[in-house]
């Protein structure tokens, strides 16, 4: 049945309220307009950012549709859109690409001024919302939304893929992969031989570390609360585990003692502006580079020592692997078709999109590196 043009009425997961349990509803899906894609989604991760966003500690406007990693395929698309059509296999982009603004224009930036991240007006660009549940406008979030059977994003959001792509995995190349693995090879490029150290072990954290060692790390700490994590963080690369509750001394401190002289590179995926410090406190005080990969809670601030500043160490903040998404999403996807990344040992379990909150259960419990719900056919 075509459904171009048309209201689709489909499923999805909507936050009413702040910290508030999802709920799955009927939700009607609006054509999409000029400059727009509907896609039929085929999978989402679940990020640590839906769930911070959820319970308020990130910029969201309620009532919202999560969700920002995801696959699909291209259902309808709006007037003068040029660079998908449907049929076309697509990963959702939490950060878009217009290749206007000055920085996609700039050849170091991608955090394109189009995006609604920091912060989310929940709306599409042209100030109003496609989703409608109960006869009440329901918001987007981050003008992506993938925790629905359907969804529509602006054109400058969505990268065509490989008709060969596995829906059902890709989704993470869509964030986790560019994000963590990126922050490694391609924001820090991290040197052979060159000492590390990852604060968070979730699915960013993991991704990080796989980047670590692909980059051929010869040492590689992992930090986190949850020991639960540390058997498959070391299947990934990491050489030591470090919990901070048991340490006697404070974590970044153990670090250096560790090392002798601090890591060359720090990465914090978790964001929170007291694990940046330790992150950046763990470093090489001449030398060590420390990234900056989480996103910290709505107003939170970050308070360094200014004499110490002087020493030479850096400090980066780092966005999706800083990849120009439309431009390098796709040809991650193709370096994964050619084995030349794997992201299958990121993807611990798989769910239909019905066990959304089992799905969540797993994650808040950390027995999970990324879960992915999958989307029955909607029809």
């Amino acid at each position: 049945m075509d459904t171009s043009g048309k209201i689709i009425t489909c499923r999805a997961a909507i936050a009413w309220t702040a910290n508030s349990s999802l709920s799955i509803e009927e939700v009607q899906v609006e054509p999409p307009k000029a400059g727009e894609v509907r896609i039929k989604m085929v999978s989402t991760g679940i990020c640590g950012t839906d769930d911070h966003t959820i319970k308020g500690l990130l910029s969201a406007v309620f009532p919202f549709i999560p969700g920002h990693e995801g696959a699909g395929i291209v259902e309808s698309i709006g007037k003068g859109v040029c660079s998908v059509k449907p049929g076309d296999k697509v990963l959702t982009l939490i950060i878009p690409q217009c290749r206007e603004c000055s920085s996609c224009l700039h050849p170091k930036g991608n955090f394109c001024e189009k995006q609604d991240v920091l912060p989310s007006s929940g709306l599409m660009l042209d100030g109003t919302s496609r989703f409608i549940c109960k006869g009440k406008k329901i918001h987007h979030s981050f003008r992506a939304s993938t925790f629905t059977e359907y969804t529509v994003v602006p054109e400058i959001a969505v990268a065509k893929i490989d008709d060969a792509a596995p829906l059902d995995k890709v989704s993470l190349i869509s964030c986790e992969v560019p994000t963590g693995y990126g922050a490694a090879v391609h924001s820090a490029k991290v040197t052979r031989g060159s000492t590390c150290v990852v604060y968070g072990l979730g699915g960013i954290g993991s991704a990080i570390v796989m980047g670590c060692k692909a980059s051929g790390a010869s040492r590689i700490i992992g930090v986190d609360i949850n020991e639960e994590k540390f058997p498959r963080a070391r299947a990934l690369g990491v050489t030591d585990c470090l919990n901070p509750q048991k340490l006697k001394k404070p974590v970044q401190q153990v670090v250096r003692e560790m090392t002798g002289v601090g890591v060359d590179f720090a990465f914090e995926a978790i964001g929170l502006s007291d694990v940046m410090l330790a992150a950046w406190d763990s470093c090489h005080l001449s030398h060590g580079v420390c990234l900056i990969v989480g996103v910290a809670p709505v107003n939170s601030k970050l308070s360094l020592a200014a004499p110490m500043i002087v020493s030479g160490r850096t400090l980066k903040g780092v966005c999706l692997g800083d990849y120009k998404t439309r431009d390098c999403i796709p040809q991650l996807v193709t370096s994964y078709l050619q084995n030349k990344i794997n992201i299958d040992p990121l993807v611990t379990h798989q769910l239909p999109f019905d066990q959304l909150h089992k799905a969540f259960e797993l994650y808040h419990a950390g027995k999970t590196i990324r879960c992915i719900l999958l989307f029955r056919d909607p029809r």
